[in-house]
């Protein structure tokens, strides 16, 4: 899919009346069609770029924003306590602020991202023609669920929040590693869990990924954010700030995106091989003792499926949207055969085809 001629990229930044906000555009200021692409975790819009390039038109707007803490966005601290509404809400003032509330609006997400658009939509139904989820988490949050119906594990929502994190993984982060000696480094990261086993990703997208991870803002405020003890295993809960937090079931249940009207129709882009979006998660504690993976580091050992299984999100996020189906809205879902948790990076024309092709329906 070749872009169209005459189409550029820019980044600015933005001042809304929330805070400074990066922004990368691509296409038409004046365009009726706006795409809002919102990134995952540890990354920026950056990782939307060639998606930009390809879609972007005369007739199509598309808008790739840092994230509060990522990127080139101010660090503004984030009230975990609140769900993804500190993030919801910022997105929505960027829109404002550019004067883009008025246009055909369609808000695509990936990973987190595809959370951050569930609530964009929940937030405000009446604003969206289309929702497309790419690799996104579960709408019952990351950690400390079972079942399709997001059951929580333990009463004080253990095994999710800023905890599950590796802290070998954040001294990498404040070291600004980008060696590939350790599993636990940003190389390692991306190599090991952003892509399926078999996908190799070129370099220039390999730096890409681990230059989104060194810009995200580091904290209890920030990424992980703060934790919690717990008497429930794996021995920790969400603690009240952070996006980590912020992700957490004690915060965050989008199945109320069942209830929204008007109900925008739902593209679902998801591959088979996701490790960290999937029924057994190697990030989340439940799917790491049921692998083998859990690290003690002092904590007791995996008690068992009975106890703590591993949260089940791809199924969870299947719920919810057959529930949104039968409620009378449409869901499309689209599973790339040997992809994993980037879809959008590993089989771009195919993901850019299939999405294009998404939009242009109801534009």
């Amino acid at each position: 899919m070749k872009p169209e001629a005459g189409v550029e990229l820019r980044a600015r930044a933005v001042e809304t009346p929330r805070l400074r906000q990066r922004v990368g555009l691509a296409g038409d200021r004046a365009a009726a069609e706006v795409v809002l692409l919102i990134h995952g975790n540890l990354a920026s819009g950056r990782c939307w770029e060639d998606t930009q390039r390809a879609l972007a038109s005369r007739s199509r707007l598309l808008v790739a924003p840092d994230l509060r803490g990522y990127g080139g966005t101010e660090a503004k601290p984030v009230d975990a306590t609140r769900g993804l509404r500190e993030f919801s809400e910022d997105l929505q003032a960027l829109l404002e602020t550019l004067g883009l509330t008025g246009r055909r609006l369609h808000v695509v997400g990936w990973s987190l991202g595809g959370n951050v658009a569930m609530q964009l939509v929940i937030d405000r139904p009446a604003w969206w023609r289309s929702l497309t989820l790419v690799a996104s988490g579960s709408p019952y949050g990351f950690g400390g669920t079972r079942g399709p119906d997001g059951r929580p594990c333990h009463p004080d929502f253990a095994g999710s929040g800023a905890g599950a994190t590796s802290p070998a993984f954040i001294e990498c982060l404040r070291r600004g590693d980008r060696g590939d000696a350790s599993p636990r480094s940003p190389r390692g990261t991306v190599r090991h869990l952003l892509f399926a086993r078999s996908f190799t990703p070129p370099p220039a997208i390999e730096e890409l990924m681990i230059d989104g991870m060194l810009e995200t803002a580091l904290g209890d405020d920030h990424y992980p954010g703060d934790v919690q003890p717990s008497a429930n295993w794996p021995g920790f809960a969400p603690g009240r700030r952070g996006v980590n937090n912020a992700l957490s079931p004690k915060y965050l249940d989008q199945s109320v995106i069942v209830d929204v009207e008007p109900k925008p129709p739902v593209l679902w882009i998801h591959g088979p091989e996701d490790a960290i979006v999937s029924d057994c998660s190697v990030s989340e504690p439940g799917g790491q003792g049921a692998r083998g993976l859990f690290k003690h580091g002092g904590r007791a050992a995996w008690p068992g499926a009975d106890v703590h299984p591993p949260q089940p999100m791809v199924t969870q996020l299947r719920a919810v949207l057959a529930r949104y189906a039968a409620a009378g809205g449409t869901v499309r879902e689209e599973s790339f055969a040997g992809c994993g948790h980037s879809p959008h990076l590993e089989r771009p024309e195919e993901f850019r085809a299939l999405l294009s092709g998404f939009l242009g329906a109801r534009a």
